[in-house]
């Protein structure tokens, strides 16, 4: 069955107050609920910014060097995610809807390529 990964980016969403922030996380963590019972639920994390950078990783004669930086430079950066397994593309639509909703903020469905995504 395809995975797909439901994420958004962090500058997508607008300043909140903790209280608001609160609430989102309840709302989300019940289309989460929904999901594990459902039985397509795989994974999820969020509040993945870039503070929550931990190091960059190159090559160098076959060897992984790690370094504070450089990082790519840009002003989008992951915030979170989860991924699902579901029969098809609107299924995948359904979830990322129903995140969408819960969090009102946008989100961005992928399916995984290879023999689980095909």
């Amino acid at each position: 069955m395809p995975q797909y990964l439901i994420a958004f980016n962090d500058e997508w969403v607008p300043d909140h107050t903790p209280e608001e922030l609160t609430a989102k996380g309840v709302a989300v963590r019940a289309v989460s609920a929904e999901m594990k019972e459902a039985g397509i639920f795989q994974f999820e994390n969020g509040g993945i910014d870039a503070s929550t950078v931990v190091c960059s990783v190159r090559t160098k004669d076959g060897k992984p060097i790690f370094t504070d930086g450089p990082y790519v430079e840009t002003k989008e950066h992951l915030g979170g995610f989860c991924v699902i397994e579901v029969p098809d593309d609107e299924a995948a639509r359904y979830w990322a809807g129903r995140m969408a909703v819960a969090l009102d903020w946008p989100q961005e469905v992928h399916r995984f390529p290879g023999p689980q995504g095909s």
